[in-house]
């Protein structure tokens, strides 16, 4: 090992890292719970053990269980895998190993839909962070059925726990990296902007982190209790077995993730609120199980940022061949299922989009109701909060891409070299605007403002990142947004 390679010491170990460049140090793997397996299985997490002398965290850690993105998502979406049971493990990166530094704190939360990603993908590498002051935590935790599938006698949202207790970790032990437990923003995208919703309601993260961004997600997205049963029996069900923890834990994981895979493509050709409640409309079968929406209001004691793409779903539409095939009675449907009405909707829909397909208005339609109203709410809720949405337009798939679901993350964390990112934002990504992207991250983090005016029902500014026209705007697209008043 290089003599200069940097040493941390946390509560259970000491452990030593790499150094990457312009003097960022990396720490991966670093475990902040016990395995899962076993006996610990389906419960919640465990301290890790003590280790002697000086672990090695030069390498990312395992991963969750997980089945693979299907084509074409697997070619889009940037995921990897590392076999191994130590999968809650983290990793970080620092420009100032050792205590006394008092930088401010990122804890990164993938997506995935509570079934894929982890922290171990490339595209989430911290090292830009880093560099411009900030110590960046990305961490994994429990999807699918081991982290979110509701059972009996045993705790639900176990993927939350998890987050929590690295959350618990960072308190504990981030000094030692050169962060301020103080100032710890938590951020993350889709399903982790998803657990941020919940978590600003969740007594037991109350105190963890101190600001929050939440990209393309927000507290919209549960599951009550009764669709949570219905679906636990249902996969109970296909997989011939009881509705229990031990039952579940006695099917081969190979099999277990298959089933989920299939579970999930159920749902989306049979949306019937009947058997699937909630996830009929988001096609989320393993996601938070609380007693419904609650948004964390005034007092919630947690700065935030929230937002969206301005074509998120044209991700899910363009790969497949949908946006073209898609029928006016496809969107007619979904408008009604979202709580519109189908003619009035369709026709504010396309005032703003002259000779747009059906498929372009349902793009419109679903990222309405799936992404930026939530984030709308969210910012209502809480006085103070900034709005941002990601506007520039991939010239992937001959430009038809958009701006869509996980668009801006190569921006967010300032990757446009990582090929991972490569499928989705095209040719010639403007550095210019994950200059600006990067820095309001880092901005908001440092000091708690992103460098625009929050968000408020008489202005309701909005900042639009887009290289024609980046800048703060008043209330951008407000018919479509009246539209969702009552609804959503």
């Amino acid at each position: 090992m290089e003599p200069t390679a940097p040493v941390c010491t946390t509560r259970h170990g000491a452990v030593r890292g790499r150094l990457a460049t312009g003097g960022v140090a990396a720490f991966l793997g670093i475990p902040y719970a016990a395995p899962p397996v076993g006996a610990l299985r389906f419960r919640p997490p465990a301290p890790p053990e003590p280790w002697t002398g000086t672990r090695d965290a030069t390498r990312y850690g395992p991963t969750p269980p997980k089945a693979p993105y299907t084509p074409p998502f697997d070619t889009l979406i940037p995921e990897t895998t590392v076999p191994g049971d130590d999968c809650l493990n983290l990793n970080v990166w620092t420009p100032s190993p050792g205590p006394g530094a008092r930088l401010p704190v990122m804890v990164w939360l993938h997506g995935g839909g509570f079934t894929n990603g982890s922290a171990s993908a490339s595209a989430y590498d911290g090292s830009a962070f880093a560099r411009d002051g900030v110590v960046l935590v990305s961490l994994n935790h429990r999807l699918g059925a081991d982290g979110f599938l509701h059972l009996d006698g045993v705790p639900d949202n176990r993927g939350l726990l998890d987050q929590i207790a690295a959350l618990e970790w960072v308190r504990d032990n981030i000094a030692a990296f050169g962060g301020d437990p103080d100032r710890v923003t938590v951020f993350g995208e889709s399903s982790g902007a998803m657990s941020i919703g919940v978590l600003l309601t969740e007594p037991r993260a109350r105190g963890l982190f101190h600001r929050a961004i939440l990209q393309s997600g927000a507290a919209h997205t549960f599951l009550t209790p009764g669709p949570a049963r219905r679906i636990t029996a249902h996969l109970a069900g296909e997989l011939g077995i009881a509705p229990t923890a031990e039952a579940f834990a006695a099917v081969p994981l190979d099999r277990l993730l298959a089933a989920q895979t299939e579970l999930r493509a159920e749902i989306v050709t049979r949306p019937d609120p009947a058997l699937w409640g909630e996830a009929a409309l988001n096609a989320l079968p393993f996601e938070p199980v609380t007693d419904g929406l609650a948004l964390p209001g005034p007092d919630c004691g947690v700065g935030l940022m929230a937002g969206s793409n301005r074509e998120e779903y044209r991700l899910f539409l363009v790969p497949t061949g949908r946006l073209e095939l898609l029928p006016e009675t496809k969107v007619d449907a979904t408008a009604r299922a979202y709580g519109l009405d189908p003619a009035k909707a369709v026709e504010v829909y396309r005032d703003g989009r002259p000779g747009a397909l059906p498929g372009e208005i349902f793009d419109a339609l679903a990222t309405d109701w799936y992404y930026r109203i939530p984030a709308i709410r969210l910012a209502e809720s809480v006085p103070g909060t900034y709005v941002y949405e990601f506007a520039h337009r991939s010239t992937a798939f001959g430009g038809r891409l958009g701006a869509c679901h996980v668009g801006e993350l190569a921006y967010v964390f300032d990757r446009l070299d990582d090929p991972a990112y490569a499928p989705v934002i095209g040719d010639d990504p403007p550095r210019s605007l994950a200059d600006a992207m990067h820095g309001a991250w880092v901005s908001f983090a440092t000091t708690g403002s992103p460098g625009w005016a929050p968000y408020d029902t008489d202005t309701r500014t909005t900042m639009i990142f887009n290289t024609t026209a980046c800048g703060p705007v008043d209330d951008p697209r407000a018919a479509e947004r009246a539209l969702w008043d009552g609804v959503r």
